[in-house]
């Protein structure tokens, strides 16, 4: 089935976790392996609106594919708060909301990422790759300049640098391609922690906003690698109409 109704996914995620829902409105985030690109990427993307979601009275549920130890060491990372996050072992709950499985050639899953890495069956990625680089005069700069780039010990310097490109308030060139060099190499450096499940290292995520009626209100289903949203220039853009 291509389509979910919000009232079956709530059914379907409520009946595996028994939230305690405490709003009308109800925001899932279906992330993959916790140590997908994404899931980090995402994640650092909302924590800004975890206020404005309160405030709004949208509850917000997030499941990641992994255990108590990868849950412990994302929200460490991450810096989001435990009570958001829950894991599952596996992608059961992926393809029963029909998200997509990502490249599947029947070689070594890792292979299977690689070329999702380059593009292949993952719509999207080349350019987002290109914007970490390039900069986006339509998106907001990630660092303040008194922040510190830390590349686990190897190199360190202020994001102040950024500004010798630009100080327009906008996304600077090499910016964004910063924050996920420091987000790979906190999974390269506990790989197996984050990458539990081979079998799930393409799993892609999805986004879902049900209202009040248990209407689908907003759907999103990421296809490629650094798609999670449809305006990643703005991530969160979708959520302007409820906040």
């Amino acid at each position: 089935m291509s389509f979910i109704s919000g009232s079956d996914l709530n059914k379907l995620l409520n009946d595996h976790f028994e939230f305690d829902l405490i709003y009308t409105k109800t925001l899932f985030i279906i992330l993959g392996l916790l140590g997908d690109f994404d899931s980090f990427e995402y994640i650092q993307s909302i924590l800004p609106y975890l206020e404005k979601l309160r405030e709004a009275h949208i509850n917000l549920v997030i499941i990641g594919i992994g255990d108590n130890t990868s849950k412990k060491y994302f929200c460490d990372y991450t810096k989001l708060p435990y009570e958001y996050l829950n894991t599952v072992p596996d992608s059961k709950i992926h393809n029963k909301l029909c998200l997509e499985s990502g490249l599947d050639l029947p070689i070594n899953p890792i292979f299977n990422l690689t070329l999702m890495c380059l593009g292949i069956n993952s719509p999207g990625t080349i350019k987002e790759v290109l914007r970490g680089y390039t900069g986006d005069k339509y998106a907001k700069q990630i660092f303040n300049s008194q922040q510190t780039i830390d590349f686990f010990t190897l190199l360190k310097f202020k994001a102040e640098i950024f500004d010798l490109i630009s100080k327009d308030g906008s996304l600077r060139p090499f910016e964004l391609a910063s924050m996920r060099l420091m987000n790979m190499l906190e999974v390269i450096s506990k790989w197996n922690i984050y990458m539990n499940n081979h079998s799930c290292l393409t799993q892609r995520s999805g986004t879902f906003l049900i209202g009040s009626n248990q209407e689908l209100l907003y759907s999103y289903k990421s296809r490629g690698l650094l798609s999670f949203s449809e305006t990643m220039s703005n991530p969160m853009q979708f959520l302007q109409e409820w906040l």
